[in-house]
């Protein structure tokens, strides 16, 4: 299963195997002649342009490199503790890539790569839904509704962001949680891409995330290394470069979320939300559902706020005590503020404060806190609608579940 070629340059040097997430940390340089060995799983290139076999489990070359200037690690401890959480990345199943010749730089980078034998076991531990041959279709509005979503559509075309959609939107296709024992009842085309981006980052990060130091450190996981300065930073890569494609048609996912989410240039359309679920994953994907929800809920709340604000700058010349305040021939003298030191001071020296303040605080600002409080209470209604629109359209129904069964009892400590 050959990735796409312009994914290319996400791989490992072999060109087939691709990078899922990286590590990378920072090293102290030293000027010495020796002979410096890079340790890998399989991945050192050969000299020929085709790319070179996959290496079996546990085989390990090695390259020995001539090198002038030569890398030594800033803290001895941390290069051990670095080479025992890797070691037991490589006992978990992953595939780990080094810099494949000694540089200039002091950063160095860790590749890893997720087999399909690691995906498919983790996949069926995290329960992860994926889509079954099987399609069903959905029912079509007719009568009144559907005049009404028909016409409703037809407004809302010009705001739909310009992402490809299914050739009919009303085919949905069925999943069900990962098993290794039903192969054949999945939609598996090419096994490199049957999980998506951010599944396999996320299985990447569960196995970093349990992976444990015991010898060097009494250390659990890539989060703790990460606050003890052992990595510097830890992450998934991007499909590609952002920039805009020529060719439309072809755009990766990267491209077309540049161009039709995180631009300025689309800030009056929806958002494409089934393709940020399907590069970011689930939670992010609810949580811009969410802000999407909430910024458009409130474009009502800050109008009638505008119009309240405008009332008050209409009406504040016929606002009776702030006129008397303004008025200097009443010469109302108020007493001192405190004792001794502060003096006899004239009403109208606050006047400029009492006009700003019937902007904000006047008779139509009762109204406007009323319908807030409604305001309130319709946003929840309507995020919880939207909420169970997507976990329906998502298959995130039983994920709450999960959750609950995944939280230990108190007689398991």
């Amino acid at each position: 299963d050959d990735p796409d070629p312009q994914f290319f340059w996400l791989c490992f040097a072999d060109g087939r195997r691709r990078v899922d997430y990286v590590l990378v940390y920072h090293c102290k340089r030293r000027q010495s002649q020796h002979r410096h060995s890079v340790v890998s799983n399989g991945n050192v290139p050969s000299q020929s342009p085709t790319p070179s076999r996959r290496s079996t489990k546990g085989d390990i070359l090695e390259a020995v490199l001539e090198a002038g200037l030569a890398m030594e690690p800033a803290n001895e401890l941390q290069d051990k503790i670095r080479e025992e959480f890797e070691r037991g990345l490589q006992e978990e199943g992953l595939e780990i890539e080094h810099d494949k010749e000694v540089c200039m730089r002091t950063v160095r980078f860790t590749r890893l790569h997720v087999p399909w034998s690691i995906l498919s076991r983790e996949a069926e531990l995290l329960k992860i839904r994926v889509p079954t041959k099987k399609t069903y279709q959905l029912k079509e509005k007719t009568g009144l509704m559907g005049v009404i979503s028909s016409f409703w559509m037809k407004i809302n075309q010009p705001f739909q962001p310009g992402v490809p959609e299914p050739q009919d939107p009303r085919i949905r296709v069925l999943s069900q949680p990962f098993s290794r024992d039903k192969l054949h009842l999945f939609d598996i085309k090419s096994k490199n891409n049957f999980f998506s981006n951010a599944t396999r980052g996320r299985i990447a990060y569960e196995i970093l995330r349990r992976t444990a130091c015991t010898q060097t450190c009494q250390t659990m996981g890539i989060s703790s290394l990460l606050a003890k300065g052992v990595y510097d930073s830890a992450f998934p890569l991007h499909d590609g470069d952002f920039d805009s494609s020529e060719d439309k048609e072809h755009r990766n996912d990267r491209q077309m979320l540049h161009e039709e989410w995180a631009n300025y240039g689309a800030c009056c359309k929806y958002q494409p939300m089934d393709l940020i679920r399907k590069y970011f994953g689930e939670k992010i994907g609810l949580y811009f559902a969410w802000l999407g929800v909430y910024t458009q809920l409130l474009i009502p709340a800050s109008a009638l706020g505008v119009a309240v604000f405008l009332y008050g700058c209409f009406t504040v010349d016929t606002n009776v005590p702030s006129q008397e305040m303004c008025d200097e021939r009443l010469n109302f003298t108020m007493c001192p503020l405190c004792d001794r030191v502060c003096d006899y001071w004239q009403l109208s020296s606050i006047c400029s404060t009492a006009r700003t303040s019937y902007l904000f605080d006047n008779h139509a600002t009762v109204g406007f806190a009323i319908f807030m409080s409604l305001w309130a209470a319709v946003f929840l209604e309507h995020w919880k609608r939207r909420q169970r629109c997507l976990q329906h359209s998502w298959d995130l129904t039983g994920m709450e579940d999960d959750e609950v069964r995944k939280v230990p009892s108190i007689s398991e400590y």
